[in-house]
């Protein structure tokens, strides 16, 4: 699939078939595209954490306080340890941790979708019972939760409302949205 089709087709889906459970080894290959970010002195501080036993599934749902969480066939967890970034960069570490984990979140998502399957990033959750029910240590960031299924027929398929490329961008200044011709470089300067 071309990264551009790609990219307009990923969707956040919270109805899965209950009836087919994904390929297991087609979320690793996703897991595997999220290592490959830009990461701050090379240092790579994001670990996954690939859910499939039902019972902790049904109660990550509760932790969300979102049902379609714990109805999910598998749940995947982006775990971060800032202690590595701010051991090397200080405070900023923190930032460049977050920053990471986007990243690294977006290339899973995006590998997800190539392979046809669905999910949704989730954020809201009370991050002391996920820690609880997943191990993690006090020290660690619970970046997401993404329940993983295939897409019932019924989840939406309309393509969601995206911002207008010119309400977001600016030319050389905050709030300057028109580009001065006089400024480009002609051909000649290339």
């Amino acid at each position: 699939m071309k990264f551009g089709h790609l990219i307009k087709k990923r969707r956040s889906v919270k109805k899965f078939r209950l009836d087919k459970k994904p390929d297991w080894r087609k979320i690793l290959r996703a897991l595997n595209a999220a290592r490959f970010i830009p990461a701050a002195g090379n240092q790579y501080n994001i670990k996954w954490i690939l859910i499939r036993e039902e019972s902790i599934i049904e109660q990550l749902g509760q932790a969300s306080q979102q049902p379609f969480v714990g109805k999910a066939s598998y749940v995947v967890a982006c775990v971060s340890d800032p202690s590595v970034l701010v051991r090397s960069y200080g405070e900023v570490g923190e930032r460049y941790t977050a920053q990471q984990a986007g990243a690294s979140i977006e290339n899973f998502l995006l590998a997800l979708t190539e392979q046809g399957l669905a999910t949704t990033w989730v954020g809201h959750f009370y991050e002391d019972m996920v820690k609880g029910l997943l191990g993690v240590d006090d020290k660690m960031i619970v970046e997401a939760i993404f329940p993983i299924g295939i897409a019932a027929a019924n989840a939406s398929s309309k393509e969601p409302r995206k911002t207008p490329l010119d309400s977001i961008m600016f030319f050389d200044k905050w709030g300057n949205k028109y580009m001065d011709p006089k400024v480009l470089p002609s051909r000649h300067d290339t």
